[in-house]
């Protein structure tokens, strides 16, 4: 038995007014968000410059939009765990700190993608 509520399309319209309100919050209270969304933007049209083929150039825009996923998902646990309590506990520094580490991660992981795409290119 599924979750009680709406169905079809009218969920599918609700689900989109949700993430509308998503990206929202994420541009108006998220100085990083603002910041990975206009890095992304920006070397979108470089992708389409550097990559040889549509598996290459949809590999080097991928990571960029794989940032922003992870930003998003960062901040809502930011949110969640300042919503439970500003004093300072254990728990809720390691959940943002490890909220912290996935966004690294994805950074490095566009340095290299992008960086041996440009070694590759200019080699």
């Amino acid at each position: 038995m599924g979750k009680p509520g709406n169905q079809g399309l009218t969920r599918i319209i609700k689900a989109a007014g949700y993430s509308a309100k998503g990206f929202k919050a994420a541009w108006t209270y998220e100085s990083a968000f603002r910041q990975e969304v206009v890095l992304t933007v920006a070397l979108t049209p470089l992708a389409f410059i550097l990559g040889r083929d549509p598996v290459e150039i949809s590999l080097l825009i991928a990571c960029l939009v794989l940032v922003v996923i992870i930003e998003l998902l960062n901040s809502g646990i930011e949110a969640v765990v300042d919503r439970i309590g500003d004093e300072p506990h254990t728990l809720s520094g390691r959940a943002k700190d490890l909220g912290s580490a996935a966004v690294f991660l994805a950074l490095v992981l566009v340095v290299i993608v992008w960086g041996g795409v440009f070694l590759d290119r200019i080699l």
